[in-house]
């Protein structure tokens, strides 16, 4: 029996239109999806109606499959000679682990092909209307985790410049946030949070990195989502922003 192959697709943002063709391909002619529980879900209507379908779904503080089973999962699928796609959010070495997942199969001689897939650091900002550079503004942007508050260097990002993107932050953003002003970050620098990004279900919350904490409790913010400090948050309002304003409107012929 010859060896199968697994696949570490990147299923993008959120929005099903943003997967890659080559990801739809390989979700089409999959045997296995072992997928995440923030890919968009209607990408699975496209597998074949005899694919296995495994929810190795992730909550904050609560895995349904850790990540030693996943591995093992797409290592034993493999070896059966099956065609297995790993279905990522966003990207899959974007904070994903798929390096991880990569190297798991390479030592067990299972052959790994990458799909890159749109990362929710860049494409949600984009859907709420801010870009991460704009000249004369920004020449360049950060990303960190927020998963938790340490093992951050924030002396360097208060005074790195640029655009600072914050995925996963949602409990620690208080505490990373005072640290930057603490570090010499402006407390006035704008900031905003984005829920659930580049879906119908997008909510943006606009503040400063010393408002923002309290105006994301208020709006009950919660996972997934990311938060943009920098001046570029400020051409949300002059013109950049689009894709809420474009559901509301929407919204409003349908209630017509």
């Amino acid at each position: 029996m010859s060896i199968g192959k697994v696949y570490l697709v990147g299923a993008g943002p959120g929005d099903p239109d943003l997967i890659t063709r080559k990801g739809l391909r390989l979700i089409q002619e999959a045997d296995v999806i072992v997928h995440d529980r923030l890919i968009p879900l209607e990408l699975l209507d496209e597998a074949r109606p005899d694919a296995e379908l495994i929810d190795a779904g992730k909550k904050p503080a609560k895995h349904r499959i850790s990540q030693d089973e996943i591995n093992e999962v797409l290592v034993a699928h493999a070896l059966l000679g099956k065609s297995v796609v790993r279905l990522k959010g966003g990207d899959p070495f974007v904070f994903g682990r798929g390096s991880e997942e990569a190297i798991y199969c390479w030592n067990a001689g299972v052959p790994v092909e990458v799909v890159p897939g749109i990362s929710s650091s860049y494409a949600v900002p984009a859907y709420a209307g801010v870009p991460l550079t704009h000249r004369e503004v920004s020449r360049s942007f950060t990303v960190i985790t927020g998963h938790s508050a340490d093992d951050i260097e924030y002396e360097a990002l208060a005074t790195l410049g640029g655009t600072l993107v914050i995925l996963m932050g949602v409990s620690t953003l208080p505490d990373i946030l005072w640290r930057l002003r603490e570090a010499g970050m402006d407390a006035d620098t704008p900031a905003l949070s984005i829920e659930w990004g580049t879906t119908a279900q997008q909510k943006v919350v606009e503040g400063t990195v010393r408002t923002l904490p309290d105006l994301t409790f208020d709006a009950d913010i919660q996972p997934p989502a990311i938060t943009v400090i920098g001046e570029v948050v400020r051409l949300r309002n002059e013109g950049v922003r689009w894709f809420d304003l474009e559901t509301q409107l929407t919204q409003v012929f349908k209630e017509f």
